[in-house]
């Protein structure tokens, strides 16, 4: 297979959210990390420490492999990272945050097994949809046996509970089953049971159903389980067209909650105003076009699944993400990709992006 440059709009596009997010996670966590922990620089400090360096290695590792190879290894990294899922229910392993129990803690370094889900998923869907490529439009064959092999890692985060990874997982899941050839009505029922699926979900657990509400309506309970929306929304509407100046923010004084997380968009739009994150925006919906071009000439089946696979994650997650903090979208607690605090996530990230950059090289001309 003839090899060429790596595709620097990609890598370039990657390169340019990380140090974006580095820089705006160095302002949010002032902060939450001094009042925490006693240092203003501490979250900053492992971000780099168990996110950054691990990533960039794994980037390099990733890169220098040659795609193909995943084929033999997609299998065994998907039953271990389903054993990880196991292992976070065992009392001394698992590790709880919230209500969700989606951890592992190992001598004090935790992290968290559903975020390294998405790349082994991504990996073993696609070369399991490779070799199935004359049954994918088989009832039985294609679409039973995909909503099986779904319906088993669901499962496993339903029980964490993570609905917005879980959400995400499916996503991907049913974008890269239509690519590799699915039926269109085989995607509807899918559709229509994943609604089914969280219309139930919702209704057993009275916070997500409260969560709700607050998407439909977002003046209820402002000081309850609105607040979160409430702050958010007085955060991006704070900002106007210009933001109030990098490191001046006011809901990062403890008033937003998850500000380092999930909600550092608002954090972002009230330091850096509209126009700087009307082009954060840009930003992913670039990358998702280098991916789907990316795709268009992909050497084979299985760089192609992978392809859309990853794009999707990153480009989709930052739309959920962003839609729950403008209040387009319920709030899910997903990461902002490359941008929010996350060791695990980021890292994770960096090995899906050294993927693309080694099947960037090998793409047809």
């Amino acid at each position: 297979m003839y090899r060429h440059q790596p595709d620097y709009i990609l890598i370039g596009l990657i390169a340019f959210i990380l140090c974006f997010g580095l820089i705006m996670l160095s302002s949010v966590s002032v902060i939450v990390s001094y009042e925490k922990f006693g240092d203003p620089n501490y979250l900053i400090k492992r971000q780099i420490l168990f996110g950054l360096i691990p990533g960039l290695i794994l980037l390099f590792f990733t890169s220098c492999i040659d795609y193909r190879q995943w084929r033999k290894y997609a299998l065994p990294l998907f039953i271990i990272n389903v054993i990880f899922l196991i292992l976070v229910f065992v009392p001394g392993l698992g590790e709880s945050y919230g209500r969700a129990r989606s951890w592992i803690n190992v001598f004090g370094i935790s992290f968290q097994p559903s975020e390294l889900l998405k790349l082994t998923l991504i990996l073993y869907l696609a070369c399991w949809l490779e070799k199935r490529e004359k049954e994918i439009t088989h009832f039985s064959y294609g679409f039973l046996s995909f909503l099986f092999f779904l319906s088993i890692i669901s499962f496993l985060i339903i029980l964490q509970p993570d609905l917005g990874t879980l959400s995400i997982i499916i996503l991907i899941s049913l974008i890269i089953f239509l690519v590799a050839g699915a039926k269109i009505w085989h995607l509807v029922l899918a559709s229509l049971g994943t609604l089914g699926l969280f219309f139930l979900l919702i209704r057993i657990a009275p916070y997500r159903l409260a969560r709700l509400a607050v998407f439909l309506n977002p003046e209820f309970d402002p000081q309850g389980v609105g607040y979160h929306l409430k702050q958010a929304l007085l955060a991006v509407g704070s900002g106007g067209l210009f933001g109030q100046g990098l490191g001046f923010s006011r809901q990062k004084y403890l008033y937003l909650p998850e500000i380092a997380g999930d909600s550092i968009f608002a954090i972002i739009a009230e330091e850096l105003g509209f126009f700087f994150t009307t082009g954060l925006i840009i930003l992913f919906l670039i990358l998702m076009i280098r991916g789907l071009h990316l795709a268009r000439f992909s050497p084979d089946p299985f760089a192609k699944l992978v392809i859309v696979g990853i794009t999707s994650w990153f480009t989709f997650q930052a739309m959920v993400n962003i839609g729950g903090i403008i209040g387009l979208l319920p709030l899910t607690g997903l990461p902002l990709p490359f941008v929010s605090y996350g060791g695990t996530a980021l890292a994770t990230s960096l090995a899906a992006v050294g993927v693309l950059i080694n099947i960037s090289t090998q793409t047809k001309k």
